[in-house]
């Protein structure tokens, strides 16, 4: 069920949610916000509005989350079917991509936390000069990437074929997420997100656990669970020429810091980095006054 502010637009025989908020005749270039891995387009309570009275702001619902459509996954070596969709980086590009083109229709800036920081830097190599420029918020590292798994330590690197292998069964993915997405481990995940608590709300654990309870909700778990090769956002930056802002949670538990500032030295698209005190995984909601102020500069920069 849609909320008056929500659109629906068909991609590929799908839906995909949407909602826009600022409007004006031919604006010369609006914001997209893309969110992270179990969120949804509404985990940018505090941000859309206000940017808003600078440009149309779009908040989109990536395949697997929200109220988008939930798709059996396929892994990447099974045989296809269909209606099934594999959940990756290039797919969940394309579908960024193509709504910019159709719904929104003008240049556009990509914002994106964790995974929909990498997914907005892929967009941007589709987008070409329609895409401005991308600000990445506490971006995913991947970690755990076969690309780099010499990082890791032996054991992990000895172990990696078992935990394919039995991540890919998807009686254990989805009982692995049923448990995930009980109100009490979303708190816990939450606080842990959210090292100053400011912020961790009912309304913020109701938006997330909502969509979590839909049919096919596990079927994006189970998907990315199994993404051990794929895009990384350094490889992303590599030959992009369009600037690229980092903003980061100074107490991020999940993407260290340094990992930023080793970005900022390595990469030249990288205009600026703004790190985000007290603040961990999240910034763009634990404060979003300072994260907000950021953005509109951005904003600003591109008109």
């Amino acid at each position: 069920m849609t909320t008056p502010e929500e659109h629906i637009w068909r991609w590929k025989n799908w839906n995909v949610a949407w909602c826009l908020k600022g409007s004006e005749p031919n604006p010369p270039i609006s914001t997209v916000l893309i969110h992270g891995f179990g969120a949804c387009k509404e985990h940018w309570r505090f941000n859309q509005p206000i940017l808003a009275k600078a440009a149309p702001c779009y908040a989109i619902d990536l395949m697997g989350f929200g109220n988008s459509s939930q798709p059996r996954a396929r892994l990447q070596k099974e045989l296809e079917h269909e209606g099934e969709f594999t959940y990756n980086f290039d797919n969940w590009a394309n579908q960024l991509a193509d709504f910019c083109q159709e719904v929104v229709k003008t240049p556009v800036i990509l914002i994106g936390n964790s995974i929909g920081g990498v997914i907005a830097l892929r967009a941007s190599q589709l987008l070409g000069r329609n895409c401005c420029s991308v600000v990445l918020v506490s971006c995913a590292t991947r970690a755990l990437d076969d690309k780099r798994l010499f990082e890791q330590p032996q054991w992990i690197r000895w172990t990696r074929p078992w935990l394919k292998n039995l991540v890919s069964q998807r009686w254990l993915s989805i009982n692995l997420f049923r448990n995930a997405a009980s109100q009490g481990v979303i708190k816990r995940v939450l606080k842990q997100a959210y090292p100053s608590g400011k912020n961790v709300d009912d309304s913020l654990v109701n938006l997330l656990k909502k969509p979590s309870q839909r049919a096919g909700a596990p079927e994006a778990f189970h998907g990315f669970i199994n993404l051990f090769d794929d895009h990384l956002a350094p490889q992303l930056m590599e030959n992009l020429d369009i600037p690229v802002d980092l903003i980061w949670g100074e107490e991020d538990p999940w993407e260290p810091l340094s990992i930023a500032n080793q970005w900022a030295s390595e990469h030249n698209c990288i205009r600026s980095i703004k790190t985000i005190k007290g603040a961990g995984h999240c910034p763009h909601d634990e404060a979003p006054e300072e994260v907000n102020q950021l953005l509109l500069a951005v904003i600003q920069e591109a008109m």
